[in-house]
């Protein structure tokens, strides 16, 4: 079962990302504050999950949760400042939206939340001196595979992958070809073949490897 608190704060909030991996679409992060009664014997790890199930969990979380917020990077903001800042920097965002500021925070893996602030980027969000006080204010604690280990991460892992889903669904009506309906953007066999076939999008990340070595793309 999964721990229901880290820190020993009541507005203790779990936060993590999803998309890092995909060729495609947006990296998606959310922040979850769960009330300190909140109980759930299916929540776990989004990976774990089917499809179905995280659906299922989407609106229970929203319902029950003290505060959530959720934060689409696109891939402009990706390929310009990596997607290990641009994962962070989702998370930042994330904790911002809140309602109620956090007293204490855990992120999923092992970087901690402060890593790099106020990136000066083109694309995105600008941080003022404010929110970057306010983030460095609030402490925090990086949890290798905290989504399998505490309720609010796996809550925000559920949320984000959702939402990215959902955000990919919407752009595969537009460019159908990808399949994203489907692969969500990852790095499948068929969809490195479409993108082989038909070229970029707007919606790819062009600072990944798109195709493997023996693909290569005709311009």
């Amino acid at each position: 079962m999964l721990q229901k608190n880290y820190s020993g704060f009541i507005l203790e909030t779990g936060t993590d990302e999803a998309g890092r991996g995909c060729l495609a679409g947006p990296v998606t992060a959310a922040a979850v504050i769960l009330p300190e009664d909140f109980e759930n014997q299916i929540l776990n790890d989004s990976k774990q999950l089917s499809e179905k199930t995280r659906v299922h969990l989407k609106p229970i979380i929203e319902e029950h949760a003290v505060c959530f917020a959720v934060t689409h990077l696109l891939p402009d903001e990706i390929d310009e400042i990596n997607i290990l800042n641009a994962s962070m920097k989702g998370m930042q965002e994330c904790i911002l939206k809140l309602k109620h500021v956090p007293e204490y925070i855990i992120v999923d893996g092992n970087r901690s939340l402060n890593a790099k602030l106020g990136l000066k980027n083109t694309f995105g969000k600008q941080f003022s001196m404010e929110e970057i006080e306010l983030l460095k204010s609030i402490p925090n604690q990086s949890i290798i595979k905290g989504d399998a280990k505490f309720l609010s991460i796996a809550a925000a892992s559920v949320l984000a992958k959702t939402y990215r889903d959902e955000y990919m669904d919407q752009i595969h009506e537009e460019f159908p070809m990808y399949n994203w309906k489907k692969n969500k953007g990852y790095p499948t066999k068929e969809h490195r073949e479409a993108i082989k076939k038909h070229g970029t999008t707007k919606y790819h990340r062009m600072s990944f490897r798109l195709l493997p070595e023996q693909l290569k793309l005709e311009f």
